[in-house]
């Protein structure tokens, strides 16, 4: 396992990369005890880099598709769901219910969509922070709503 940390509108992000794919981006504050993950910081992996590059251009506006290895970890369910995730288009919002629908379940499934969406090991390229209430409101998002708002804002800013 290897990571970096790269320098962001929304704070630092930690990208962690396993077996040739990128396996998680972590919001700061980091959460294990240290500060750093299992693994050596490899500030010149290729992957790494390419990942860092990627964001960057997205944060500039000017990536709105990510094209990169992923291997989140996680259940059937929740793989079903961040599949879905990658579906929502730059700019556009889904909400919970929406997802569920996409998945063939009731609006009841919301919850669980939203449980999924919460454990997501990659946000921004899996793009959780799409996803919002049935209502319009931006609900819960694993890295606070202050860089949900952000994200969202700059891929409408992007769009004009």
């Amino acid at each position: 396992m290897t990571w970096t940390v790269i320098d962001s509108p929304i704070g630092e992000l930690r990208l962690v990369a396993r077996g040739g794919a990128l396996t998680q981006i972590e919001f700061t504050p980091f959460r294990d005890a240290d500060g750093r993950p299992k693994g050596d910081r490899v500030d010149d992996d290729p992957l790494l880099v390419e990942a860092a590059r990627q964001l960057r251009d997205y944060f500039a506006g000017d990536l709105k598709d990510f094209d990169l290895p992923l291997a989140p970890v996680g259940s059937a369910w929740q793989q079903s769901v961040w599949d879905q995730l990658t579906k929502i288009g730059y700019g556009e919002t889904a909400s919970y219910g929406e997802v569920a629908a996409r998945l063939g379940k009731s609006n009841a499934a919301s919850r669980a969509v939203g449980l999924a969406n919460g454990a997501n090991p990659i946000p921004i390229v899996i793009p959780c922070h799409r996803v919002i209430g049935a209502n319009g409101t931006l609900t819960g998002y694993a890295g606070g709503i202050e860089r949900k708002q952000t994200l969202l804002s700059l891929e409408q800013d992007a769009l004009f």
